[in-house]
């Protein structure tokens, strides 16, 4: 009356596309807060310890400033897209 168990030890508990975009999502994670960080704020920010508070007198904002919205976007679009193929990947069981 004994049910035999089979047990297979050879499934990996995370799938390997699971695992790189799991580690791309942290690494674009801590890029995207460093960026976020460097910005201007109001009273300034971290970026004037690396030349970023140096804008024109006319108000206007400086080149790095808008690379640095640029780069920050770029980022900020491959967080969500790692967040959205997590997403589809443990949906649909990859």
């Amino acid at each position: 009356m004994g049910y035999d168990v089979q047990v297979n030890l050879l499934v990996p508990l995370i799938t390997w596309p699971v695992l790189s975009v799991s580690i791309g999502l942290v690494i674009t994670s801590v890029i995207l807060a460093l960026f976020i960080l460097l910005h201007k704020g109001k009273g300034g920010g971290m970026s004037d310890l690396f030349g970023g508070g140096m804008s024109t007198a006319m108000g206007g904002t400086s080149v790095a400033e808008r690379n640095l919205d640029r780069i920050t976007i770029i980022v900020g679009s491959l967080w969500l897209a790692c967040i959205v193929a997590l997403l589809i990947m443990y949906r649909f069981g990859v």
